[in-house]
């Protein structure tokens, strides 16, 4: 597997640059983290050797003197909003963050619900979550945010909201996914910080938009990709060109929220110690690509997922064409179509010959497998089997679960549990799998194999169960799927 992102430098370059810009100001600063804090999967993806955890072990040099606020949206909750990466609820990823911060030694301050305007599932899960002894606050809706300066910035703005009480220097706010408000809490904390006669700065890390690469760089286009949902734009920062002169690439809220932050500062200090809201990152990413041609076609890649997804998410209503239009004008930018990814066209291919659903694995080494649907298995089933025994150096002929073993699994699936698909999901083969390791040398072998599947790249020509999709996740493999439930005999 080819890498093209220097972690170890970047880990260096990255923690002393934060505590540069932390020595900047006075009493407290408000950080704002974007992306995913410690399983930050598209960025690894996307920058083929950057760690999902990277974020969280620079945060740890400094865990005594930080405390961490999560944040959600009210929006969020009443829509049951899911994180696709792990397929559970925001609403409950909060619940994981926190346990996951309180697990490392890490504050954790409280639970900020944003966009607050009487939703009464906000309401019930600010009583659960108090109920589980943990601090919760309400930051409301504020009409014509993020352009009505003059309401924003006032007691009827956020002045309304409540005031997150804080003890550390250092306050990291985060939340499950993008879109959630954490650059709204931060602001508001500023003015709130500022009536109390607290000397509070703001500065922020954002992975995406990459600043000091070009506009049209495929990495800083799969940004735009993943937040598809959202109408995320990168564009050029219109402040930072005309402070400076050069070009710096931000993302059009950012650009719409800076005249506010400007407001705020300039109430703050008597004047903005920002010229752009570039200037307000902490992002160091840039500087630590070491093969741009890796990062370009991982992220390439990545486009295409992210429209693979988009297409599956609107065949279950979770998504709007205006998504899917807006992946495929960008393919259409990066010149790339879905015949660029390797798996799905080995498994249309085969697909057209037998007829029946099927499956292609493209390893991490560039070995590219195939199965298809069986009486006793499905193709994402058979393909693992298929992989593992590959890796195991064991023969492609060579049945590692017997049939013997798969009917009475089959039984208990139909005839007592009631299902109606008897083949075996990807969890059942491997629990199979296991069981017989124990007794089998080639069933061990191909078991041991099971974390050199990761990095593979995944392709279906039908709609995966909830169970495969995990499955793939957790072995972290990068899945695609057509959007199609089923697929009936040629």
């Amino acid at each position: 597997m080819k890498y093209g992102f220097d972690n170890e430098l970047y880990l260096k370059i990255q923690s002393e640059h934060i505590k540069e810009r932390i020595a900047k100001f006075g009493d407290k600063l408000y950080m704002e983290f974007g992306g995913k804090l410690f399983d930050d999967y598209h960025a690894s993806r996307v920058l083929p050797g950057f760690q999902p955890d990277s974020k969280l072990q620079m945060l740890m040099q400094l865990k005594d003197d930080l405390e961490i606020i999560i944040v959600i949206s009210a929006v969020d909750i009443e829509k049951n909003k899911i994180r696709a990466d792990l397929g559970i609820t925001y609403d409950v990823d909060v619940l994981r963050l926190r346990d996951e911060f309180l697990e490392r030694g890490l504050s954790v301050n409280s639970v900020v619900i944003t966009h607050f305007n009487g939703q009464s599932s906000a309401e019930a899960y600010r009583a659960r979550l108090e109920r589980m002894g943990i601090t919760v606050y309400y930051h409301h809706t504020i009409e014509g945010y993020p352009n009505n300066v003059a309401l924003i910035d006032s007691d009827e703005g956020f002045g309304k909201n409540d005031y997150v009480v804080t003890s550390k220097p250092l306050v990291v706010v985060t939340a499950p996914g993008p879109g959630s408000g954490k650059m709204a809490v931060c602001l508001s904390q500023l003015y709130q910080e500022n009536k109390r006669g607290v000397k509070a700065g703001y500065a922020k890390f954002e992975t995406f938009p990459v600043w000091d690469m070009p506009l049209t760089h495929p990495v800083n286009m799969a940004y735009e990709a993943a937040t598809a949902d959202l109408e995320d734009v990168n564009m050029i920062d219109p402040f930072h060109l005309d402070a400076y002169g050069t070009t710096a690439v931000n993302y059009n809220r950012d650009i719409e929220i800076f005249p506010v932050m400007n407001a705020l500062f300039e109430d703050i200090y008597g004047q903005s110690p920002y010229k752009s809201p570039t200037d307000m990152g902490v992002n160091m990413i840039g500087s630590c690509i070491c093969d741009d041609e890796v990062c370009r076609e991982a992220s390439l890649q990545e486009i295409i997922r992210r429209y693979y997804t988009a297409l599956c998410n609107y065949a279950d209503g979770k998504a709007k064409e205006s998504e899917i239009n807006k992946i495929s004008l960008l393919m259409k930018r990066a010149k790339i179509t879905t015949a660029d990814r390797k798996t799905t066209v080995v498994a249309r291919e085969r697909l057209e010959r037998s007829g029946v659903a099927t499956a292609a694995i493209e390893l991490p080494d560039g070995t590219i497998l195939s199965a298809e649907t069986s009486p006793l298995l499905g193709p994402s089933a058979a393909l693992l089997l298929n992989a593992t025994k590959h890796l195991a150096g064991i023969e492609h002929n060579v049945k590692l679960i017997p049939q013997t073993m798969i009917a009475p699994i089959q039984k208990t699936k139909v005839t007592y549990l009631h299902g109606h698909n008897p083949r075996l999901h990807t969890d059942e083969v491997l629990v199979a799998l296991s069981m017989l390791s124990l007794l089998d040398e080639k069933c061990k072998q191909a078991l041991d194999q099971l974390p050199n599947l990761k990095g593979s790249q995944v392709h279906s020509t039908v709609m995966l169960s909830e169970v495969d999709r995990k499955t793939f996740n957790k072995l972290g493999i990068a899945l695609t799927c057509d959007p199609i439930r089923k697929i009936k005999k040629i």
